[in-house]
């Protein structure tokens, strides 16, 4: 069904969430119509955020808020679902629209095999009604659907949307820019590559894990120096520091978005407070949740290397070239302390860019037996 039909519907004057490629429909949308408006739009660091955001609407407005996600972040809104919004508590209302990845019977990536199976669980423990949207699916019925939640909404009781592939239509283009065209990330993950050598990378969620794995494929170098953190957005460096802090005789890099950095921050305090010296944290920020579609993140005016360093990273520096860029990753190998470098870089990738090809559980026990034999 188009997106404008299911928002007309829906009613809502105030969208949060974090963006997805199952929802590019509606993001676009949103973009297009709305922007990124604080009174109508914010595109939140993670999902729970995203549910606390639509709180605090609610409770100066009275009116319902959207709340819009991945179905990868029911994890990060079990919380404020169970402790805030729920009617036993404050009886908050919400309506939540969630991509559904991973549906059961539908090929998908290994991330999400999982996720997709509990999905509908997850909603139903929780005391969240939902209603199922298709390719098929008719203005009529989500209609009917929505006139049976405004009674669950007006008891304070949240309600959902589950989308399907291809279940939202929208025929407006949108195209993201960020003003950063001189590096592309295949080409600074090279670098990266380059200078670590035979030490372990761990790399982030969506197309730099997908990039990489491509180059080592290209050069015929193999896989088991990388962990690729296909899913778990967020966590990437969080799982360098464990790695980091029990291989101290290893220096050990992560590979970091922004988006990912954003949505669990608080990472960079752990790490600062424990400072393995071992460890350089890359992020490749181009300002955007390119993975999923391109929705720009807070990341393009945020001062990460400020942030890293008030955290207590030794050493931040930011970079836009590649004579820089060099530069800092020899020295941040040679530097014995805790390192993060910031690279700004373009939107953008390979429209033939692959996918890893090899199992996940194979990655994973590669992985252990190099950083066990190196």
């Amino acid at each position: 069904m188009k997106v404008e039909s299911l928002v007309n519907i829906i009613g809502s004057d105030f969208y949060t969430g974090v963006p997805d490629s199952q929802l590019k429909a509606l993001c676009d949308y949103l973009m297009n119509t709305v922007g990124i408006d604080c009174q109508h739009h914010i595109i939140a660091a993670n999902e729970g955020n995203a549910t606390a955001l639509a709180a605090g609407y609610h409770l100066a407005t009275g009116k319902v808020p959207v709340v819009y996600m991945q179905n990868s972040g029911e994890g990060n809104i079990i919380n404020p679902l169970a402790s805030l919004t729920n009617d036993n508590v404050y009886a908050i209302p919400c309506v939540f629209i969630i991509g559904w990845r991973g549906e059961p019977g539908v090929y998908d990536e290994p991330q999400h095999i999982f996720q997709g199976r509990v999905t509908c669980k997850l909603l139903e423990n929780m005391g969240v009604e939902y209603f199922i949207i298709g390719k098929d699916t008719t203005e009529d019925e989500v209609k009917k659907a929505m006139e049976g939640f405004r009674e669950n909404l007006s008891q304070g009781i949240d309600v959902a949307f589950v989308v399907r592939k291809g279940g939202l239509s929208y025929d407006e283009k949108v195209e993201y820019k960020n003003g950063n065209d001189s590096m592309v990330r295949e080409d600074i993950i090279r670098h990266i590559i380059k200078v670590s050598a035979d030490d372990p990378v761990i790399s982030t969620t969506g197309k730099a894990s997908r990039e990489l794995f491509e180059i080592r494929e290209a050069d015929g170098t193999g896989h088991e120096k990388d962990f690729l953190t296909v899913g778990s957005m967020g966590h990437a460096s969080s799982i360098a520091l464990g790695v980091a802090l029990n291989k101290p005789e290893k220096k050990v890099w992560c590979i970091d978005g922004d988006g990912a950095v954003l949505m669990h921050m608080g990472a960079l305090a752990v790490i600062g407070s424990l400072r393995p010296k071992n460890l350089i944290h890359v992020v490749i920020n181009n300002g955007a949740h390119e993975t999923v579609g391109g929705m720009p993140t807070v990341a393009g005016t945020t001062d990460l290397c400020s942030i890293a360093k008030a955290c207590g990273y030794s050493y931040a520096a930011c970079v836009n070239d590649f004579t820089n860029l060099d530069t800092e990753l020899i020295s941040a190998k040679e530097r014995n302390d805790l390192t993060l470098i910031e690279i700004k870089c373009a939107l953008g990738s390979r429209s033939d860019l692959g996918r890893p090809t090899i199992p996940v559980i194979d990655n994973k026990n590669y992985f252990m037996r190099f950083i066990r034999d190196n």
